[in-house]
């Protein structure tokens, strides 16, 4: 993603970016390890774009950008109903 792209973004909706990326270098490292990643440059594609988040994140003056993570990753999930 370029870098003009995330400065368009709304902080909530890079927080969002941050979640989807990590999920996805998550993703390639795990195929990475089971020898089924064909492009291995994703995995350093990924780093950086990850890196382009949490420096605009910076910039934009946001504090505690990993327990903001955390938090929207506990509210956004919805419980499991009890049966």
């Amino acid at each position: 993603m370029k870098i003009g792209d995330l400065r368009e973004l709304k902080n909530d909706e890079l927080h969002a970016e941050l979640e989807r990326l990590r999920r996805h270098s998550f993703d390639l490292r795990s195929q990475a390890v089971t020898q089924k990643l064909e492009d291995s440059s994703l995995l350093r594609k990924t780093r950086r774009d990850i890196a382009r988040v949490l420096t605009i994140l910076g910039d934009r003056g946001e504090e505690n950008i990993e327990q903001t993570q955390i938090h929207m990753e506990s509210v956004g999930k919805p419980k499991a109903e009890k049966k």
